[in-house]
């Protein structure tokens, strides 16, 4: 059994490249298809994101194994494989489960942190599950990276600050409103980082949206969007009297509102808070409105300064949530080590027991008028003297070490079990996790 991942990311492929090797649902059914029937690959799952296509597998061997899906790729979507190789990484081994428990728990994502990944990699498990394209191995590399991802959700703080400049300002209007789906919010301008935040705060409940812009069909079209009300772009001013949330970026070259207007509108505001963020470069928003008191005003170096102090903390967690996965993966592979001596064992003890009881029927024809009672100790003495006898040999192959193979190939010699490497293989993935087709 070896874990194989093949694939690529926002890090080593371009966009074009990317797009060219997507799968779509329909060709995701196929893809899975394909794999499961190759003799190469007994197992697998493919991930396909905007930012990472990856196939996992448990292939028969590393290398060919590794080989014949990066061929796959090519040649399933067509792309030159000299091309797609210069973009391909190719993780085994230990270096697999580290990559997939990161990526898992977005230390590998382009945003560090974004939980999007997660619930990415559990659809993709998901539609595997459905296509019974899985099997032990992958279940349970399935089941531990989601898992993993949730520890280190609960055990770091690698999700609570915003890192980027749209969830700052959502961040930042939650921190001045208690609820945000009480306060009215406008729109000034189209800038796309604009519509970026605007879109996060409709998202985390504002409802009441007023868009203006100096094309007014474009305010229209937003506010369809936003489900709004447009405001024509004379008149935005005015309506900042009703306004408690206001992100700016229109590209004017002057500022479009100053500290005297301000002063009116706050008082005809009976001073209630107002947030304004100006996204504009150059600014739109006069700085100085910042010193009326509850007027919170931040332009785009506030909230990359908000951003970049995050970004530190989240790279802090970071840190934390590495060693969790280094300590999951140890656990991890003692887990599959210990599959590569349970048909041994299971061999070890049928073939005990199959001696017991030919020797014990030997001997109880042989001794007549035997009582209920003496035959029950006489069979409890000889499963006590197996039980006994395969104790030592059975822990050995229990135990962890480098010396595994060695162990179990020396008790398949002096028992003369005959398990061969692909017995093993094939009873430790019937027995090893009995009834984990399916995702709990």
């Amino acid at each position: 059994m070896n874990i194989v991942i093949v694939g690529l990311n926002h890090d080593t492929a371009t966009i074009d490249i990317r797009e060219k090797i997507a799968f779509d649902e329909k060709k995701l059914g196929e893809a899975l298809e394909i794999l499961k029937n190759s003799p190469e690959v007994k197992e697998n799952i493919i991930l396909s994101t905007c930012n990472r296509v990856e196939i996992y597998a448990n292939a028969g061997a590393r290398e060919s194994g590794a080989e014949h899906i990066k061929q796959f790729i090519a040649d399933f979507h067509n792309v030159p494989r000299d091309i797609l190789e210069k973009s391909l990484y190719v993780y085994t081994g230990s270096k697999a489960l580290r990559h997939i428990f990161r990526v898992a728990s977005s230390l590998d994502s382009m945003v560090l942190g974004e939980p999007q990944i997660l619930g990415q990699l559990k659809d993709a498990f998901d539609f595997a599950l459905k296509k019974k394209s899985t099997s032990v191995l992958l279940n349970k590399l399935m089941k531990k990276s989601i898992s993993v991802a949730k520890r280190i959700r609960t055990e770091t703080k690698i999700g609570e600050s915003a890192v980027s400049i749209s969830f700052a300002a959502v961040e930042l209007a939650k921190k001045i409103f208690e609820d945000l789906s009480t306060e009215t919010f406008m729109l000034i301008g189209a800038g796309e980082m604009a519509e970026l935040a605007a879109r996060h705060l409709i998202n985390n409940g504002v409802k009441d949206v007023l868009v203006t812009n100096r094309t007014f069909e474009r305010a229209e079209e937003l506010a369809r969007e936003f489900n709004g009300r447009a405001v024509e772009f004379d008149a935005w001013l005015q309506e900042l009297v009703h306004t408690d949330i206001v992100i700016c970026s229109t590209g004017a070259p002057n500022y479009i509102l100053v500290k005297e207007q301000m002063h009116k509108i706050m008082k005809q505001r009976k001073n209630r808070p107002v947030f304004i963020i100006d996204i504009s470069v150059p600014r739109n928003i006069d700085p100085s409105i910042n010193e009326i008191d509850n007027v919170y005003l931040y332009d785009i170096d506030d909230l990359q300064g908000v951003v970049s102090t995050n970004i530190q903390e989240r790279n802090k967690e970071a840190e934390k949530a590495e060693r969790i996965v280094d300590e999951e993966v140890e656990a991890f592979l003692k887990w599959q080590a210990s599959l590569a001596a349970v048909p041994t064992i299971i061999a070890l003890r049928d073939k005990a027991d199959a001696i017991k009881n030919e020797e014990l029927q030997k001997t109880l024809k042989k001794l007549d008028n035997l009582g209920e009672n003496e035959i029950k100790s006489i069979e409890a003495l000889t499963n006590s003297l197996v039980n006994k006898l395969i104790h030592f040999p059975t822990a050995a192959l229990k135990s962890e070490g480098e010396d595994k193979e060695i162990i179990i190939d020396i008790v398949n010699r002096i028992f003369d079990l005959n398990t061969s490497s692909s017995d093993k293989t094939g009873s430790a993935e019937k027995n090893g996790e009995k009834g984990n087709d399916k995702r709990k």
